[in-house]
């Protein structure tokens, strides 16, 4: 998500900015402006670059713009459910983007709609507008918060109004969301990389539970406008889904905090080798930070190819593992002969790491091949904002380690212990963990038992 307010062009730094978070989500992408007097929206299917140009852009006037790239988790890839969306009601109009998962959607959807409620998407954003709609408070920001109190799970938003934009995060500060000025216009952003771009500075982080107002008369904030008995930052967020060249939760650098990953895997598992490789492009830091705290050597012994569409023509069997060799190709003069380590940031199913395995040892011509992985064993499936699978698809979930490692066909594989994770990582008592120990810190109001129904 990204959001200006007080620049004259601001719908075209939002697209930059959106630029700068495509990596956050390649579905479909949207813009909302405000003229001051209604709302302006352009959204579609594909990569911000291809859904926006010079001639749509002039079509979102006005000095506050929002935008946000899709990745979908809860309501899937219909095109209804396109963010942000734009709404009429009785105070006027109102967009929302949305980063995060409200685990109590579907209850509160089947409430709404026997009060009437028509809703015109699947996405669980779309219920946050309708519980603003039915409270009767009279002021704005009074009504967001109380339809705060009735959501559950991950939120950062962005809310545009005709005349405010507002920001919210969720009390656990399950996303980050940052706060960033240029050229005395603020901006609001899923990451910094994306004030990099438009040349903003990082002003601050919006703080778990604060509610942000910006208007006319500048920059209001609500601090506490709901709250957790702790914190639950994404550890993903640093392990894999932030751009390394960001700084989050609290302004600390993604890059270095992945470098320590790296050290630390180093340190909790070493091995005889000759080169270390990383798996591209997640896996560049902590590859980076093994090979330092190791002295191997490290180069890029498979290289990926950047320019892969959405879609392609996929040849037929005759060409195994077509899937990752259009994806990473090995460099076989660098790697033949060698005893090889590959990071990588997680094992989801194991099967891309076991093709990899299997392109290194064919293409490659290694050696031997040992997998380190800068994160614990991934057990448990998000429910807050990261589409990891079921439980019964996360391979660590039902094989130990040594199971995995046969199913790669790796000579050895190693995972960060969860102690190790934590002592890399600032601030380790504010992060959730659940996808690696399967303890939930966001669970149904009053029906804490629900979530093993998700499973």
């Amino acid at each position: 998500m990204f959001g200006v307010f007080g620049h004259p062009e601001a719908a075209n730094l939002v697209y930059l900015g959106l630029y700068a978070l495509q990596h956050r989500g390649q579905e479909s992408a949207g813009i909302c402006s405000s003229d001051e007097k209604q709302l302006h929206l352009e959204k579609s299917v594909g990569l911000v670059a291809d859904i926006f140009n010079e001639k749509r852009l002039k079509k979102l006037p006005g000095y506050m713009a929002i935008g946000h790239n899709r990745y979908s988790t809860a309501g899937g890839s219909n095109p209804k459910n396109v963010q942000p969306i734009l709404a009429n009601f009785s105070m006027g109009q109102l967009a929302i983007a949305h980063n995060g998962n409200l685990i109590n959607a579907f209850e509160l959807r089947k409430s709404l709609e026997k009060e009437g409620a028509i809703f015109q998407s699947t996405s669980d954003s779309e219920v946050f507008i309708h519980l603003i709609a039915h409270t009767r408070e009279e002021d704005l920001k009074d009504r967001i918060i109380m339809a705060l109190r009735e959501i559950a799970g991950s939120y950062s938003l962005i809310i545009l109004t005709e005349k405010k934009l507002i920001a919210v995060r969720d009390p656990f500060g399950v996303r980050p969301l940052s706060i960033g000025k240029v050229d005395g216009a603020y901006t609001v952003s899923s990451e910094t990389c994306a004030f990099d771009l438009i040349g903003a500075e990082y002003v601050r982080d919006v703080e778990p539970g604060e509610m942000v107002v910006i208007d006319a008369n500048g920059l209001t904030s609500y601090p506490k406008c709901i709250v957790a008995p702790r914190r639950a930052f994404c550890v993903f967020e640093y392990i894999y889904f932030a751009r390394p060249d960001s700084r989050i939760f609290g302004g600390h650098s993604v890059n270095s905090v992945r470098k320590q990953l790296g050290k630390q895997l180093a340190i909790e598992e070493p091995v005889d080798a000759d080169l270390v490789i990383p798996v591209p492009d997640s896996g560049v830091p902590a590859a980076l930070g093994y090979s330092e705290q190791s002295g191997i050597p490290f180069d890029f012994g498979l290289i990926r190819n950047h320019y892969i569409g959405r879609t392609f023509i996929e040849p037929k069997q005759s060409i195994r593992h077509f899937g990752v060799k259009i994806k990473l190709n090995p460099v076989r003069d660098l790697l033949q002969g060698k005893r090889v380590i590959v990071v990588d940031d997680s094992i989801v199913r194991g099967t891309t790491s076991k093709k990899i395995v299997k392109m290194l040892r064919e293409g490659g011509n290694v050696r031997e091949v040992h997998m380190k992985i800068s994160s614990p064993p991934t057990k448990g499936p998000c429910f807050y904002g990261i589409d990891t699978p079921t439980r019964q698809e996360l391979i660590a979930s039902s094989h130990n380690v040594e199971e995995i490692r046969r199913y790669i066909t790796a000579d050895s594989l190693a995972y960060l212990s969860i102690e190790g994770l934590f002592k890399a990582i600032p601030d380790p008592d504010n992060f959730c963990k659940a996808c690696f120990n399967n303890e939930y810190p966001i669970v149904f109001p009053g029906q804490e038992s629900q979530l093993e129904m998700m499973f």
